[in-house]
């Protein structure tokens, strides 16, 4: 019997969830995500110094810090399209997770070195926090064929607003989700009860039953259970780790998510930023989760800001 990785991608596009070259040779995923997080982790690896050293110096004498992290994003995104067949998923800073024209400009800079480079913006996906402002910039951009991938989303409000934003893509963070359930009420979850599976499923559910052409991506998984679970999803990104013990376990694979039997009782959604801000404030996890992931990206970007002052001097 095949192992469950190769049984999963007969289900679900998969998606390497790292920043090591390596790994996606292994796994040959359809596609790769990055973030600031992971991108800091492999510009810290001896093995990657040569990319972060030829990003600084494509980016040239006297380049501005912002101009020197794109040039290393897309460096490493360049590098990365080698290996993978589809696209990769390259993060705007998240200091701008509040700023609609500043997310927008980075994008234009982003998407424009790819382009300067030989790379069709069909390969890219601009990754942006899945705020107000953030849907709205990544709004704008798809009506330019600049396309997005909505990071950091943890609600149905979030999704709803995506999805009427007719963006390329979200990630749901399942993994995230669980952990703030666990901690809100010391309990575990498993299997079909976890509530980052519940959630993507609702969002899966809404997509398909009105014909959204949104792809939904789960992301940031804790264990292979969750996994599982969502097979049948348009995309899974998975880490290395857990890629890892799909492949080393031969167990069935069941197709969980079905679009011809999308199951959705309520009635479609339209959300205003009023609406949208204030469903946010009703949803405690989803707040606090959004938040400090931005924080989170914040402060890796000024490590990865840091590790480049040291070079440049």
């Amino acid at each position: 019997m095949p192992n469950q990785l190769q049984q999963l991608k007969t289900l679900t596009t998969v998606v390497a969830d790292t920043g090591d070259f390596e790994s996606m040779k292994a796994f040959t995923p359809q596609d790769a995500t990055t973030n600031p997080s992971l991108i800091l982790k492999a510009a810290a690896s001896a093995d990657y110094e040569s990319l972060v050293d030829q990003a600084i110096a494509e980016a040239g004498d006297g380049a501005s810090m912002d101009a020197i992290i794109d040039r290393l994003l897309v460096t490493f995104g360049k590098a990365i399209l080698e290996i993978v067949p589809g696209r990769v998923s390259s993060e705007v800073d998240a200091r701008l997770s509040f700023d609609t024209p500043g997310t927008i400009d980075r994008a234009h800079g982003i998407i424009g070195l790819y382009e300067k480079d030989g790379i069709s913006r069909d390969r890219v996906l601009i990754k942006i926090a899945s705020t107000w402002e953030g849907i709205k910039a990544a709004e704008g951009l798809e009506k330019e064929g600049i396309h997005c991938n909505l990071t950091l989303l943890f609600s149905f409000a979030q999704a709803v607003a995506c999805a009427e934003a007719r963006v390329q893509l979200i990630s749901p963070f399942v993994g995230r989700i669980l952990d703030w359930h666990k901690k809100a009420t010391g309990k575990d979850f498993t299997g079909a009860e976890d509530p980052g599976v519940i959630s993507v499923t609702e969002i899966y559910n809404y997509y398909k039953k009105f014909g959204y052409p949104t792809e939904i991506m789960g992301a940031s998984f804790r264990n292979t259970g969750e996994i599982l679970e969502l097979a049948g999803c348009d995309l899974l990104t998975i880490s290395p780790a857990l890629l890892q013990e799909l492949a080393d376990s031969d167990g069935p694979v069941e197709r969980k998510l079905d679009a011809t039997k999308a199951d959705y009782a309520g009635e479609k959604i339209s959300l205003d930023e009023k609406t949208f801000r204030y469903a946010m404030n009703e949803d405690a996890m989803a707040t606090e989760k959004t938040a400090e992931g931005i924080r989170n990206f914040a402060a890796d970007i000024v490590k990865l800001e840091a590790l480049i002052a040291k070079k440049t001097g």
